[in-house]
């Protein structure tokens, strides 16, 4: 007899763990681990999907009352072993149900229906089909003798074979016709998948460029670690346009040529299609793509391919870091600073240490790359547990770009009070001119939950915590402001505290309003908007960014979406909207993310052969995260930022713990949180905060209350994580409570 060890399809803590059921005799074949299965659960014996995630010869509980599974979906897709290991670390570090994990682990949830050609192949020759033919009409067999007819039609490709399908359509007949003519010896029919391809075929071809001193040396570098059996994580920190993709490519080659596989993640897809074109120009049809755009069939056949090794190498955002590579040699982790790599759904995972953690179990690298690392991956090069290498010189020549600072200060004193300043102004009338190429980018990342004063500059923080303080609307007027992180509340002032101007409150400003602004201060200019709106639909990126790279835009307007490793050779002026607004979201990376942003925002000019400028409104350009934004200075900024870090322990010189308590009832949210925040107390190594509201207070009816545990040592956080676990499971006073932890976010 043979038992299962399996996960049902429930994501609820109390049933968090495997279930053993009997194996069927006539299914024991089919019985893997990672196979989908439907089981009887519970005293209702209610029909359930699971897992197997274990097999046994040894009965766990009295056999006589172990129940047998139902059925073995046959069209479920089975998990890789390494990829149930993986979602097992991911639950034990991130704090979630096995199930959740199963699910993050499997981009495709099931095997969609197969996409099959059929092909007819005559069996005689054409003078016997012609005979047979005029035999069939004498017979008064018309059908059959339709299809004769169609098949003699095809001059050319008689022997070759012809469409089943044309076929049935031009003889106007059914496959049942067909059958019979086949069962007669008369013809035959093949079948042969397809694979639905999301990736089209690229009619251009592009030079592969010859690599300089600085390519070259990181691709020799870690070309030879790989030969020699050497596996690391790297770190590529390159100035925007200084070719690293060009090395991503090279080192993959090599490891392609070992028999590997690859995965390539990029933070959007929005810049999937640039990317894929790129490597499918250099690699064939051996890349595709899994993003969520695709189509479910699209999906299906992509895991499939990569399953059977019919590709070797896979794009995409998060989700593609699951790809059930068998031969998984390396992970490339383009743009790793973004945002967009943290999961926001448990388990809230981050997509950098996942990889690091799933190229360890399977001995691949990890290559990770930004023009603007995050602090976690430069601190940890620093320490040496990252090898970095550095790139200072834009590729093929190019130079990085002039930056230009407007103070929007001094332009409300000279009563401009539009949002293009006159630098910036008098720059885009220069290049219409020109006929080169505008990005205007709106900075509008939180933009309306801070508060601040437009005359001077000031924003209000908090005194705990070194964030902004949250505006709290009420009837329309801000009411108060409050600090998400320690829960500090303080009214609103009617004057800036700092220079006494009634010019102080939220702002904010959106694409489709600077589109409008655009089209009356620059009549006649071809303007494109790139946002969520626009870009709805399968394509709708690809075809925004194709038409402004084919010139049939003079300006694009958009969010972070647009500046992100996009490479348009003719644009040579970026306008950067009220730079600043992303350093006040009340969040303590905001310098970090604002640095970011503004770096690879400047970094989209004079990408070409022309040189570029690059036009930085701001309120505060004394800040450090803009001054060296401005000057692309990264050291200067990790410098300042990691002081900052180490005065207040937050990552990376320490770690944070998040704790996210969701409740129907408001007041059973905050007395749990309240507990935990004791319980986090009980660790004298923890600084704890809060427990607050959490910065979307509400949400679908459901309140949420915050608190946050602060440690250098990562193990005493998870220990305290697993406890709190524990507490839920066996407290039966909060039965409508559900709990959320996020690590390091």
């Amino acid at each position: 007899m043979i038992f299962a060890e399996i996960i049902v399809d429930i994501s609820v803590k109390s049933l968090d763990r495997p279930f053993q059921y009997i194996v069927p005799e006539e299914m024991a074949e089919e019985a893997v681990v990672g196979a989908l299965v439907r089981v009887p659960f519970g005293s209702g014996n209610r029909t359930m999907k699971g897992y197997i995630i274990g097999l046994s010869a040894e009965p766990a509980y009295d056999v006589s009352k172990t129940k047998s599974i139902l059925e073995i979906v046959k069209q479920g897709v089975i998990v890789e072993s390494h990829l149930l290991s993986l979602a097992y670390w991911m639950k034990e570090n991130y704090g979630a149900t096995m199930n959740d994990a199963i699910k993050v682990v499997l981009p495709v949830k099931q095997e969609m229906k197969e996409k099959v050609k059929r092909t007819i192949y005559p069996c005689i020759s054409r003078q016997k089909m012609t005979e047979k033919g005029e035999q069939f009409e004498r017979k008064h067999y018309k059908a059959k003798a339709r299809v004769l007819h169609q098949l003699l039609k095809q001059e050319e490709r008689f022997e070759e074979g012809v469409d089943y399908n044309q076929i049935l359509h031009d003889a106007k007949t059914t496959a049942a016709v067909v059958r019979g003519l086949e069962q007669e010896g008369i013809l035959s029919v093949e079948s042969q998948r397809q694979y639905r391809n999301p990736v089209r075929k690229q009619e251009e071809t592009e030079e592969i460029p010859v690599l300089n001193r600085e390519q070259q040396t990181i691709v020799d570098s870690i070309t030879e670690d790989y030969r020699e059996g050497i596996r690391k994580t790297y770190l590529i920190h390159g100035v925007t346009g200084s070719g690293k993709t060009e090395v991503y490519m090279k080192v993959i080659e090599q490891v392609i040529a070992e028999g590997q596989q690859v995965i390539v993640l990029i933070p959007e897809i929005a810049l999937t299609f640039q990317t894929v074109s790129r490597f499918y120009q250099r690699f064939g049809d051996r890349v595709s793509v899994m993003h969520s755009r695709l189509s479910q069939g699209e999906r299906s056949d992509q895991f499939l391919r990569a399953k059977n090794g019919e590709i070797d190498i896979m794009i995409g955002p998060r989700s593609a870091l699951f790809t059930p590579f068998q031969r998984l040699g390396l992970i490339v982790i383009d743009e790793e600073h973004e945002t967009s790599y943290q999961s926001e759904m448990p388990p809230k995972y981050h997509a950098r240490e996942v990889a690091v953690h799933r190229a360890g179990m399977l001995g691949a690298s990890v290559i990770l790359g930004s023009a603007t690392p995050s602090l976690e991956s430069f601190y940890r090069a620093s320490q040496g547990r990252y090898q970095l290498f550095t790139m200072r010189e834009r590729a093929g020549g190019a130079v990085l770009p002039k930056v230009w600072i407007t103070d929007l200060r001094e332009e409300l004193e000279k009563k401009n009070r539009s949002i293009f300043g006159t630098q910036l102004s008098e720059m885009i009338e220069d290049r219409l001119g020109k006929k080169e190429q505008i990005i205007l980018f709106l900075n509008r990342r939180g933009y309306a939950g801070f508060v601040s004063c437009r005359k001077c500059g000031e924003v209000l923080n908090c005194p705990h915590c070194s964030v902004s303080l949250t505006a709290h609307m009420r009837q329309g007027r801000v009411s108060d402001l409050e600090c998400h992180y320690c829960g500090y509340q303080t009214a609103m002032p009617s004057v800036c505290p700092s220079c006494q101007s009634k010019y102080i409150g939220t702002f904010g400003i959106g694409t489709q309003k600077v589109e409008e602004m655009a089209a009356v201060r620059f009549p006649g200019a071809r303007i494109l908007r790139m946002d969520a709106d626009t870009t709805s639909g399968k394509e709708g990126h690809e075809r925004i960014l194709q038409e402004f790279a084919r010139g049939k835009a003079d300006i694009l307007i958009g969010t972070q979406m647009i500046v992100k490793g996009h490479d348009f050779p003719n644009v040579t002026l970026v306008g950067i909207l009220a730079a600043d607004l992303s350093l006040n979201v009340g969040d303590y990376r905001a310098a970090e993310r604002t640095y970011q942003l503004l770096a690879q925002a400047a970094g989209r000019a004079g990408r070409g052969k022309k040189p570029g400028d690059v036009v930085l409104q701001t309120y505060q350009p004394e800040h450090y995260s803009i001054a060296c934004a401005a000057n692309q200075d990264y050291t200067g900024f990790y410098e300042q930022e990691l002081a900052m870090r180490q005065m207040l322990q937050y990552p990376p010189v320490s770690n944070i713990l998040g704790v996210l308590v969701l409740s129907e009832k408001e007041t059973q949210a905050e007395e749990l949180a309240g507990k935990l925040a004791d319980i986090m107390k009980g660790y004298e190594q923890v600084c704890v905060l809060g427990p607050t509201k959490a910065p979307l207070a509400k949400a679908r009816d459901v309140y949420r209350q915050i608190v946050y545990g602060k440690c250098q040592d990562y193990r005493i956080l998870r220990r305290m994580k697993n406890q709190m676990e524990a507490f839920m499971k066996n407290q039966e006073n909060y039965p409508n409570c559900r709990l959320q932890f996020d690590f390091n976010i």
